[in-house]
């Protein structure tokens, strides 16, 4: 690791994007959206509603409300919101595609049945979707992947590399041509996978896995608000991100999986599964960036590489950003007595958003 001296105090990018997000609904999405927007120009929205985004017309209804919540300034109201279909046992290809050549959806989310939150409604068995890659490998309509396998013999830190063995490597020989994106990658496997496969896989890789491992989630205690799904996993799988990430390889890209819930629901004897780092997520990672001297890669990690596998041009905008201090909210209220509490709460971070 290189000494955060061997790096720049200020750093110009164009326009960061965020390439998988969850802003909730109702309150909670009115609280939460305003801290991407006032950063990220685009953001890849997640389905997982507790109705899911499984239609066109589902898709547009959610794509006004995020509109309507954007606030009136003259950078958050130019965020753009980029719709994902919520893939079922019951998604057929003629929609998906119907979706696509019509602009509503930019992509389709994969969630293995019950493998986190919201993905209740999510496939059984993702082997049986054969006809549905098909089509989307034909059109070439990007699949975003929760890369996890639901068994319970299989141990929770084990999953990833699971379902990469069981699920994925059969899924890419089958349709090799098929546009992959293995969502927010937490282990070793993970890297590997992507690095070994063609330009056609990518991988989005999130703040708090570069951060944390396992450990943080039990220190002094439980740690409800260091829990989301993918688990941290070791320190060597964490490393491995780091490396990754910081690589300036066009196949890793920025994805927070900023995942709000309200505190009740994480301090529970049942706590949901998801972090909110969306109240200083590109400070994070500038961050990470600077602590392993690689600061030059953030662009292509934070502005280039996810356009450019979602054949789009970077932002003209571009965001300065320099050592300084962002201190992160202790809580983020949202309505009543209902609150967020973001990842990093009460600390103050070595990097700011300059005007």
């Amino acid at each position: 690791m290189n000494p955060p001296s061997e790096n720049p105090d200020t750093i110009t990018i164009h326009r960061p994007d965020d390439w998988h997000l969850h802003v909730r609904d109702g309150a909670m999405l009115k609280t939460v959206l305003p801290y991407t927007a006032r950063v990220f120009a685009r953001a890849i929205i997640m389905p997982n509603l507790p109705d899911p985004v499984t239609t066109p017309a589902k898709a547009g209804a959610y794509r006004r409300r995020i509109l309507d919540a954007l606030p009136d300034d003259g950078v958050a109201s130019r965020f753009l919101p980029l719709m994902t279909c919520y893939l079922t046992d019951e998604t057929g290809p003629a929609m998906l595609a119907e979706g696509f050549a019509d602009g509503v959806w930019v992509a389709a989310k994969l969630y293995p049945a019950h493998a986190t939150t919201g993905s209740a409604h999510g496939v059984t068995d993702p082997l049986e979707l054969g006809s549905v890659y098909e089509k989307m490998q034909e059109i070439g309509m990007p699949l975003l992947i929760h890369g996890e396998v639901t068994d319970p013999d299989v141990d929770i830190f084990d999953r990833e590399a699971v379902f990469i063995e069981r699920i994925l490597t059969p899924v890419i020989k089958d349709f090799p041509e098929l546009r992959v994106v293995l969502e927010h990658i937490t282990t070793r496997e993970g890297v590997q996978f992507v690095e070994g496969a063609g330009n056609n896989v990518a991988a989005t890789i999130t703040a708090h896995h570069l951060i944390i491992n396992r450990n943080a989630m039990f220190q002094g205690g439980i740690r409800p608000h260091r829990y989301c799904l993918p688990v941290a996993k070791r320190e060597e799988h964490r490393l491995e991100l780091r490396r990754a990430a910081t690589s300036g390889s066009p196949r890793f890209f920025l994805g927070t999986d900023s995942a709000p819930h309200a505190i009740g629901d994480k301090e529970a004897d049942c706590g949901c599964a998801g972090i909110f780092t969306a109240a200083a997520a590109i400070e994070l990672y500038a961050r990470v960036f600077d602590e392993e001297g690689a600061l030059e890669n953030l662009e292509t990690f934070a502005s280039r590489a996810g356009p450019d596998f979602y054949g789009l041009e970077p932002n003209d905008e571009r965001i300065t950003l320099a050592r300084g201090e962002t201190p992160v909210p202790k809580i983020v209220e949202v309505e009543g007595d209902i609150a967020v509490r973001p990842f990093g709460a009460g600390r103050t971070l070595n990097w700011e958003i300059r005007d």
